[in-house]
């Protein structure tokens, strides 16, 4: 499943950010989406700058973080997926040079003339491990979904992965997603390996 994430900082409060990608979350089919978004966050803790020092996405090193965006999604055979997404983020320093990052998302979607809607609670857990000079993060994750569709938590992905910094602007995220769907019968299990390719750079005069 490929992925690009553009990220511009337009300044230390507001940074804006374009993802196309592949997926199949939530036990949807093969899709593809596209669209902006816009973070709005607090000033750096101390402890979460020391933490996350070599990873080159800025905002996990604010407490909170405040997301809305936009995404269209096409598939085939199916009419387009218009997506508006809220979205708020905790993070967290833990013991020993662990982070802890609580995503809380929410997709209000329009497909079809139909109105649907799903929570979801991503949890994240990584550390940056140093191989002499150079730095990579690996890290676990787990999202539910509860989806207005069907009433019930209807979707679990479980995530391993690894972020790979390239000089001052390039990441790479490779992972694994494990995703069980029971919002139909039977249950349906999928596995897929993922490749996100962020970008990040911005406005501020250093």
């Amino acid at each position: 499943m490929p992925e690009v994430d553009a990220h511009l900082k337009l300044n230390s409060t507001f940074r804006a950010y374009l993802e196309a990608k592949d997926d199949r979350d939530g036990g949807e089919q093969d899709q593809f989406t596209v669209g902006p978004s816009l973070q709005l966050y607090l000033k750096p803790l101390i402890k979460l700058r020391e933490v996350k020092a070599f990873d080159l996405d800025d905002a996990k090193s604010r407490f909170l973080i405040l997301e809305t965006g936009y995404r269209a999604i096409t598939a085939p055979n199916a009419p387009l997926d218009n997506r508006m997404m809220t979205v708020m983020t905790f993070n967290f320093p833990l013991n020993i040079g662990f982070h802890l990052s609580d995503r809380n998302r929410a997709d209000l979607d329009w497909k079809g003339g139909g109105f649907t809607w799903r929570y979801r609670n991503k949890v994240t857990v990584d550390r940056t491990f140093s191989i002499y000079s150079y730095h990579l993060i690996p890290y676990v994750a787990a999202e539910p979904y509860y989806t207005s569709q069907y009433s019930k938590w209807s979707t679990t992905a479980l995530f391993a992965g690894c972020l790979f910094p390239v000089g001052k602007h390039v990441q790479f995220n490779s992972y694994f997603e494990h995703e069980n769907n029971t919002g139909k019968r039977p249950n349906r299990q999928t596995n897929s390996v993922g490749l996100a390719l962020n970008l990040y750079f911005s406005r501020e005069r250093k």
